[in-house]
């Protein structure tokens, strides 16, 4: 077969057209409004594409054909966003409470996951996104585990919501917590599940808080490598005692690897302001196109039937994350 005629395969330019249309619709809203998270945009925006018809069973074949590439180029690129020196402007104790912030919500949230009846693979990433990123980090994770487009959508959606409702909540909380700015910003940053929402939370504050609360979040981005990888680590393992035969995961993902690389560099502070602006662009648009993807693959009377456990499990991982972080912010005398 030609080049020409896979070009020309059935799917192909509907595929191309859905991922780019999405993409675009993602990014100019998310430019649009601060508070939306592009990747959320373009979630829906595949969604929307499969369940109206757009999208024939050739064309979602197409489409995630790519996804998985988008996904770990945009996962790549997204360390560049990262600078490791920058953290050390947080205090240790505000560092500690973070660590632990991300440990127990990410164990304790899996653990609830079984109480909720969730399946162990949803639970996982809805606990990876609660406990460090967002979307973002639910993409990530959803490349190490046997999770389905379904599992995806459902912790994206319950991001969505959760985060959401954080940004209308978290600032009425601070005086009656007796929070001060900075310990206010940690605790949003620590707790508050995309970039976006952190920000939208901590800027009723004011700058101080703002400030901390984006490092605090950066602290737990950092986190986001070992945390795939230890996952990664135990698929293996858990493939070798009951598929011996078959293949295993990767000990150290790939588009892991190449995250970290890309910390590591941005650490060096070498790369000019410029280049990690267009890397920010850059990563946007492959991790929207991911979710494009990954959203043409969900059915949503699926979603519906299902996502009623999920949405206990992110109210109580949400509870979860708020409450370690408040109580490490008063065992540090925050």
């Amino acid at each position: 077969m030609s080049g020409r005629s896979r070009v020309r395969a059935p799917g192909t330019w509907p595929a191309a057209a859905g991922l780019i249309g999405g993409i675009a619709v993602a990014y100019t809203v998310g430019a649009l409004v601060d508070v939306v998270a592009p990747l959320i945009v373009a979630m829906v925006a595949g969604v929307v594409l499969r369940n109206v018809g757009v999208l024939g069973p050739a064309a979602q074949e197409r489409m995630g054909a790519v996804t998985k590439r988008l996904l770990r180029a945009g996962v790549v690129l997204l360390g560049l966003q990262l600078a490791v020196p920058e953290l050390i402007e947080l205090s240790p104790a505000y560092l500690a409470v973070v660590a632990a912030t991300v440990v127990v919500t990410f164990l304790g949230t899996v653990r609830l996951g079984r109480v909720f009846g969730v399946a162990r693979e949803r639970s996982m990433l809805l606990a990876t996104g609660f406990s460090i990123c967002g979307a973002s980090a639910i993409v990530a994770m959803s490349g190490v585990v046997d999770s389905d487009e379904d599992d995806v959508a459902t912790t994206v959606a319950m991001v969505t919501l959760y985060g959401s409702l954080a940004i209308a909540v978290f600032p009425l909380l601070q005086s009656p917590l007796g929070l001060g700015d900075d310990a206010f910003g940690v605790w949003v940053g620590a707790s508050v599940h995309e970039v976006a929402q952190v920000v939208a939370a901590a800027t009723v504050a004011g700058e101080a808080a703002l400030v901390v609360a984006v490092l605090a979040k950066l602290g737990r981005v950092v986190l986001l490598a070992p945390l795939v990888t230890l996952v990664a680590m135990g698929q293996r393992r858990e493939r070798a005692v009951s598929a011996p035969d078959a293949p295993r995961p990767s000990l150290l993902p790939p588009f892991v690897l190449g995250f970290l690389v890309m910390v590591a560099v941005r650490s060096t502070g070498i790369v000019p302001a410029g280049a990690v602006s267009a890397a920010e662009v850059a990563t946007t648009l492959l991790l929207s196109g991911a979710m494009v993807g990954l959203g043409a693959g969900v059915h949503v009377r699926s979603l519906v039937r299902t996502g009623g456990r999920a949405a206990a499990l992110g109210a109580a991982s949400t509870v979860l994350a708020a409450t370690v972080a408040y109580g490490g912010l008063v065992l540090a005398g925050g």
